[in-house]
């Protein structure tokens, strides 16, 4: 969408969003907060100014994760959706984008808690073909139930 305006959702389609321009700062925070809140080593979020920013379908539910912070996410798929700090932006998980390679992130927060290895995960190897030929066997007639990447 770009410049035009980005949309997205959870993984049910109960809640979806939209904003009108481009989005802001885009960024992976490896604070513990966020570490717990996306399930990862990181959280990748991407700034959407409040007064371009709605929620189209349905609202998350909140949880208060601190006393400065809280966290949006579906509350019957659980997908994490966004962290508001009360300011003039929402930071939206850039996963929840339809279109997240549209937003790379360009600034690493919170390194006190990034995980000592995190640097060393693009050199991790693959799989060896053959194994890879079982995976695709296995995918190969998956159904997806998520949402589509789209408004509907």
């Amino acid at each position: 969408m770009g410049e035009d305006g980005h949309s997205g959702g959870c993984q049910c389609g109960r809640v979806r969003f939209h904003v009108d321009g481009p989005l802001g700062r885009a960024s992976i925070c490896h604070c513990r907060m966020c570490q717990k809140a996306f399930g990862s080593f990181f959280g990748p979020l991407v700034s959407a100014p409040n007064d371009r920013f709605s929620w189209t379908r349905g609202e998350p539910a909140w949880f208060q994760s601190s006393n400065k912070v809280r966290r949006g996410f579906c509350n019957h798929c659980g997908t994490p959706l966004a962290y508001d700090w009360g300011g003039p932006a929402l930071e939206l998980a850039i996963g929840a984008l339809d279109d997240p390679e549209s937003v790379p992130p360009t600034i690493q927060v919170g390194l006190e808690h990034r995980m000592s290895w995190f640097s060393r995960l693009a050199d991790l190897p693959t799989r060896p073909p053959e194994e890879q030929a079982k995976v695709d066997r296995f995918q190969a007639d998956i159904v997806s139930f998520q949402h589509p990447d789209h408004d509907t």
